[in-house]
């Protein structure tokens, strides 16, 4: 069989521990024997991010702006034991908010929907699609411990060297202290790549931080969106019969869990985290949902919203088996090609991405999962099925 072209590579940025071997399994079962792929390839394992003194995320992200798709797997952002575990020069950084603010993109996360895997809130019946801020915040921060007393400032030097300083704290005695920063340019893209994917998706948008505590930081957030709203959007929602308003996390978090979903939730870099972690969980696993970073130069990279899945990997590494679920790496393939196919007007590449999904969704729907979709799954005596078990069965139905 003749297999399908394909014009442009994708930027392939490959990952760590469990998350990996699925990615090659991905590859060799469902993707190879259909595809003549084409990446350029990049190797964020963490042995490789400290050989190159973290360059090759850099450069991942500049092919990424280069080629305009890239798909990634799920890659670990070191604490201490792993510095340690891994003999690391330093505590690299999260390697996806090396590539958001390079990219200066928006990060959109929605649940993957299957028959036999219910919501765990009843009352949900449509995805809640989470828009992430993909830039600053906790993860560009600048911490230090601070060893005793003594005072702790934020400085600020202007370009003629006038400086604003705001006490941060007194220090009676030990403790630490962290600082952020975002900025006004990205903030404005954020804003425009949520009200932009909420037109093109017809559905309401919300946005949520807490201004009432943060009255400078957030509350900047808070009225840039407003202002890009009124200046540029209000006659188009209206026209599209859409709505966009503002609220605090913790209100948006009551409201979410009384809604149908169907809805946009925008929020600030870490909130995201936290609430797609929260909304994929209850609308059935970490592990069935989408995630694609969308820059507004119109570049996409796609990826898994969970972790590299540690502890399977452990056991991987002993011989044991393990049922470890990849569709949300298998969509972030398909998401992929399915975009390169878009760009590049490749019709028999975008239908192959469709029935992947589709030959995905049909396998857990038969009964045949991962353990993670057994335990929750409303379909009777579900069949579990071992890591690369499941994708054979997949591919069986490709």
């Amino acid at each position: 069989m003749s297999k399908i072209q394909m014009t442009t590579p994708l930027v392939e940025m490959d990952g760590d521990e469990m998350t990996r071997v699925i990615w090659q399994m991905i590859k060799e079962h469902l993707i190879e024997p259909w595809v003549d792929l084409k990446t350029e390839y990049y190797d964020l394992g963490l042995e490789h991010r400290e050989s190159t003194g973290d360059q090759v995320t850099v450069d991942s992200a500049e092919a990424t702006r280069r080629l305009g798709v890239a798909v990634k797997c799920a890659t670990i952002t070191p604490n201490a034991a792993r510095v340690e575990e891994y003999g690391l020069s330093q505590m690299w950084k999260s390697p996806n908010g090396t590539i958001r603010a390079m990219l200066d993109g928006t990060v959109f996360r929605a649940p993957i929907l299957v028959q036999g895997i219910e919501p765990c809130v009843r009352n949900w019946a449509a995805p809640i699609t989470i828009a992430r801020h993909a830039y600053g915040d906790v993860y560009k921060n600048a911490e230090m411990r601070v060893p005793g007393a003594g005072k702790v400032e934020l400085v600020y030097t202007a370009t003629d060297g006038t400086e604003q300083r705001t006490l941060v704290h007194e220090f009676a005695g030990a403790g630490v202290v962290q600082g952020m920063h975002n900025l006004d340019a990205s903030i404005e893209s954020f804003a425009r790549s949520c009200f932009e994917y909420a037109l093109d998706t017809r559905q309401d948008i919300w946005f949520a931080t807490k201004d009432t505590i943060s009255k400078t930081y957030d509350h900047r957030f808070k009225d840039i969106f407003q202002e890009i709203f009124d200046a540029d959007y209000a006659e188009r929602f209206a026209e599209a019969g859409i709505e966009y308003f503002y609220t605090l996390i913790d209100d948006a978090v009551a409201r979410v869990m009384k809604a149908q979903g169907g809805f946009i939730w925008a929020c600030k870099n870490y909130d995201g985290d936290v609430m797609s972690d929260m909304v994929s969980s209850a609308f059935g696993s970490l592990a069935m949902m989408t995630s694609v970073l969308v820059s507004p130069d119109g570049i996409y990279e796609y990826e898994a919203a969970h972790g590299t899945v540690q502890k399977h990997y452990y056991k991987h590494l002993e011989g044991q088996q393990t049922s470890t679920n990849s569709v949300a790496t298998i969509f972030a393939w398909s998401g992929a090609l399915r975009k390169r196919a878009e760009l590049d007007g490749l019709d028999d590449l975008a239908a192959y991405a469709d029935r992947l999904e589709q030959a995905t969704l049909a396998t857990i729907e038969s009964g045949e999962m991962t353990g993670d979709l057994a335990r929750i799954s409303s379909i009777d005596n579900p069949r579990v099925l071992s890591t690369e078990d499941f994708i054979k069965a997949i591919a069986t139905r490709l």
